[in-house]
């Protein structure tokens, strides 16, 4: 991750060679999975020819860590089997039940984060926790008994349920942080306060890691099946991405329980507007690139959560074509 001003990467000897004002320091490509570009920071043309040669994402990325442009090599997105498939699957029942599955699974993994923290509070606010995890129960019943032929029917029926989910999810999450960590409300655009800010900021590098792998698995990340009214904006990474948000959640969690970032690692404007800064960057892109890297048993498979999250995008086009009538068995998933 270039994120410090000046910051640069070039070519040497077929290397990477990385040169911050710490000096510099030569990465062979097996050991980079993808490279993010800041603003502030630069690459060579020589560099990102070799990232291609490598099969390595090159991303550029705002001040909220979230992708505004990417490199990939000419073979991905290559399949226009599976992206008609994908147009075919959007309009199909079998997206209904896409989304609500999309919809469970999210509210099981906020139901296992709060399960897993329970412990960790008072007993007055281990009810709050309790209250949380009933009521996002009772919202997972609900949208399992969500009846339509296609998406927009049960969308703005399951959008406010997810909501209301969430914003029960969030309020339990709040017990488990120090006091000088804890928040009023989510809040995205932009954050107004610390927590949040790392959040946001974590978000952003999830985005880039489920908009390759979805690149990577022939699928346009434009053409979403829950999100599909967001107009130029990748859309079906807003779909997928909900599977794994607890990951970030996880270890923006963590960080604030063990109070891993000062003060200094966040700016506040003017207008209240929490960012995350510098160092705080730095802390919260390792913490997450370790979490990810961590080797994981998931459907049989012993893999890292990366490797994991690729893999559903791989699944995820074999569904597609399945539901189109294609063939999928001839067309190689990678592990």
């Amino acid at each position: 991750v270039l994120s410090s001003y000046g910051a640069s990467l070039r070519k040497e000897h077929d290397l990477f060679k990385v040169t911050t004002s710490k000096g510099s320091q030569l990465l062979h490509p097996r050991d980079v999975e993808s490279i993010s570009v800041a603003k502030g920071a630069s690459i060579s043309s020589d560099a990102v020819l070799l990232a291609i040669q490598h099969e390595i994402d090159v991303l550029f990325v705002d001040a909220l860590g979230r992708p505004s442009g990417r490199v990939w090599s000419v073979k991905y997105g290559s399949i226009s089997t599976i992206r008609k498939a994908q147009l075919e699957f959007l309009y199909s029942p079998a997206a209904v039940e896409w989304v609500k599955e999309l919809a469970v699974t999210k509210l099981n993994n906020q139901v296992a984060l709060l399960l897993a923290f329970q412990d960790s509070v008072s007993e007055e606010e281990s009810g709050i926790v309790r209250k949380a995890i009933n009521a996002i129960e009772d919202h997972k019943r609900k949208v399992r008994s969500l009846a339509g032929e296609t998406v927009s029917d049960i969308a703005p029926t399951l959008r406010g349920w997810e909501g209301a989910a969430s914003r029960r999810y969030f309020e339990a999450l709040n017990t488990f942080l120090p006091t000088h960590w804890r928040f009023e409300r989510r809040s995205a655009h932009p954050a107004r306060d610390a927590f949040n800010a790392m959040l946001n900021y974590g978000y952003g590098i999830l985005y880039g890691k489920v908009e390759g792998a979805l690149i990577r698995a022939g699928l346009d990340p434009y053409v979403g099946i829950f999100h599909r009214d967001d107009f130029n904006r990748p859309a079906l990474v807003f779909d997928v991405i909900e599977r794994f948000r607890m990951w970030i959640d996880y270890v923006v969690l963590r960080l604030a329980m063990s109070d891993a970032l000062p003060r200094e690692c966040f700016s506040e404007s003017e207008e209240g507007a929490v960012r995350l800064e510098g160092l705080g960057k730095r802390i919260l892109i390792q913490s997450v690139n370790d979490y990810l890297s961590e080797v994981i048993p998931y459907e049989g498979l012993e893999r890292s959560r990366e490797t994991h999250l690729r893999l559903y995008a791989q699944r995820l086009a074999s569904r597609f074509l399945e539901v189109a009538g294609q063939n999928p068995a001839g067309w190689q998933e990678e592990e």
